[in-house]
């Protein structure tokens, strides 16, 4: 059960140990800051929304600030993941390049919306979160330039470039396929941007490859 669902499933009163309270907490949070933004969100509506007062809601988060920082850490942490299982997924670099832009996708698709908070966030003035933001887009931009130099030997600065626009492509893209309705499938979008990507990328030769 998601954070989410467990807000959902949970009267007003009803005990929790500690580590679920935190969790439906933070899936209340969500709903509220993807909902309103950072700054027209308040402490109540979102101790309304878990069911809880706010005195307990204190109890495990000191102030706004502190909520907001802990739900974007979970989320830009779930970003990384996604982009580095897809990584690991295949060796086969085009199936590697699509499963990649479709980490992206799918985070951008999920329902809870969580991607408005690391990509769209009204709160990128204050330096802990936009350390945030930029920290999770470059340890994606890593791990993606990481492979491109292994199969390319491209110079680490090189392969460093091609990844950030590859993860910046891929996010952009996705956010403009959610917003503007289109009722264009997932897996076609991807395929589309994976048929761009490719032809840029399969212009560097393997590594080791006499051709």
């Amino acid at each position: 059960m998601t954070a989410i669902e467990q807000t959902e499933a949970r009267p007003r009163g009803t005990r929790l140990p500690r580590r679920a309270r935190r969790n439906q907490l933070l899936g209340a949070a969500q709903e509220v800051f993807v909902a309103q933004g950072y700054h027209a969100a308040a402490m109540d509506d979102i101790a309304e929304r878990a069911g809880v007062s706010k005195p307990v809601l204190y109890q495990h988060f000191p102030g706004k600030l502190e909520l907001y920082l802990a739900l974007l850490d979970q989320h830009c942490e779930a970003l990384l993941d996604a982009v580095r299982t897809a990584l690991a997924s295949t060796t086969d670099n085009k199936q590697r390049v699509a499963a990649t832009m479709d980490a992206y996708f799918a985070y951008v698709e999920d329902e809870g919306g969580a991607f408005r908070l690391v990509f769209e966030s009204d709160l990128t003035n204050e330096p802990a979160v936009r350390e945030r933001v930029d920290k999770v887009a470059l340890q994606c931009a890593e791990a993606i330039s990481e492979v491109i130099a292994e199969d390319t030997g491209l110079t680490t600065e090189q392969s460093m470039l091609l990844a950030v626009g590859l993860g910046g492509v891929s996010q952009v893209v996705a956010r403009y396929w959610l917003s503007s309705g289109s009722s264009m499938p997932r897996d076609t979008a991807v395929q589309l941007l994976t048929s761009l990507a490719w032809r840029g990328i399969a212009g560097f030769p393997l590594h080791g490859s006499e051709h």
